[in-house]
């Protein structure tokens, strides 16, 4: 059976440093859940509290309404699967899964069957006499979770355990774990730095940064209507531009005015702000559009092909750049040095209260680093 995970004003100090700062969550059983963030955000500290293997110096923590603060990790009922694996060399595939029910004290006869479910369910049992480092990392993977789920926890926690696989090995295990937490009904609790990772595995995500939680909903909820700036450049790609925010939810951006339909809790008329648009809903065109409000003119840089889809980087006449998204079949697409006017809908853009790591990073520049470099 699945259970539920309650964190409630979870804090945790390593000495000075405060890693997790009142953290409360509740991960409802038999989901699939994402703590995503960057380096040093925080999210492994609140899965290894939820494990037992580190301790909150305050708050608390419930698994299936009990209360397991303070509880050593074999006391809860959950299992781990770390990016490393922590496979035992010397063992064969079936002896590393059988590991734990053997030290449990399970039954010979028991403790075969629940290996071979455990191998059956990750495509592994006839590789069972193999050892490690006769395994592929995807099935070296496999094997870790075979291992974790053998013993048959209500709760399974994740981190980043994908991490060590190459860019198509890593997607074909997205699919794969999303089918078995589907199949298995058990809670999924997931770390990933990867926020595409995150859009395609998991039911809910908790965008944490600085040890706190910025926001927790839905894919399509984070991705549509993001509460933060921060959030808006960390799911997906984003363009930012900074300016006032006038009274009529209008931003003035180095001289062109930009028309918001949605403005973000904190951004206030007479501020300073930052109006956000998606790539893929900024048009291009030859001719001036009509329209007041939402343009700018600017040349083409550069053209990415992103398989289906076109990436056009424009330079505005302020210096700044500005990225549209369009499918490859739109028309004639604008080629590099061309002058074009850019366009965007006004129910597209949301004005955020300024924050200046967002207005650097669009998100976009940031996330196609992270897909070059894992290619």
């Amino acid at each position: 059976m699945a259970s539920d995970v309650e964190l409630e004003q979870v804090t945790k100090f390593f000495g000075d440093f405060k890693a997790v700062d009142g953290v409360s969550l509740y991960v409802a059983a038999g989901s699939f859940v994402a703590l995503l963030g960057s380096s040093g955000a925080g999210k492994s500290t609140v899965l290894r509290m939820i494990g037992g293997f580190e301790l909150p110096d305050d708050g608390s923590i419930r698994i299936g309404g009990r209360d397991v603060t303070a509880l050593p990790p074999y006391r809860r009922d959950v299992n781990t699967v770390f990016q490393n694996y922590a496979l035992f060399p010397h063992m064969t595939v079936a002896e590393n899964v059988a590991y734990g029910l053997r030290r449990d004290g399970v039954p010979g006869a028991e403790r075969r069957a629940r290996v071979r479910e455990a191998l059956e369910m990750v495509q592994m049992l006839p590789l069972a006499h193999r050892r490690p480092s006769q395994l592929s990392g995807g099935q070296q993977q496999r094997v870790a979770l075979a291992r974790a789920l053998v013993k048959r926890p209500s709760v399974l926690l994740l981190d980043e355990p994908l991490g060590a696989l190459d860019r198509k090995l890593r997607q074909q295990m997205q699919v794969e774990l999303k089918l078995l937490q589907h199949q298995l009904g058990t809670t999924f609790i997931f770390v990933t730095h990867d926020q595409e990772e995150a859009l395609a595995m998991s039911d809910t995500i908790a965008v944490m940064r600085d040890g706190r939680i910025d926001q927790v909903g839905e894919p399509t909820e984070l991705y549509d209507r993001p509460h933060t700036a921060f959030v808006a450049s960390f799911i997906g790609a984003q363009n930012f531009f900074a300016g006032q925010i006038g009274q009529d939810q209008r931003l003035i951006a180095d001289g062109f005015v930009i028309a918001a339909a949605r403005l973000a809790e904190g951004a206030k008329p007479g501020e300073r702000g930052l109006a956000g648009v998606r790539p893929e809903h900024v048009q291009l065109s030859a001719a001036e559009p009509a329209a007041p409000v939402n343009k700018v003119s600017g040349r083409v840089m550069a053209l990415v092909m992103l398989g289906d889809m076109v990436e056009f980087v424009l330079r505005l006449p302020g210096g700044a750049e500005l990225f549209s998204r369009l499918p490859r079949d739109a028309g004639v697409l604008p080629g590099q040095g061309q002058e074009v006017w850019a366009h965007w809908p006004v129910e597209r853009v949301t004005l955020f209260p300024y924050e200046a790591l967002a207005a650097r990073e669009s998100g976009l520049r940031r996330r196609a680093e992270q897909a070059n470099g894992s290619a």
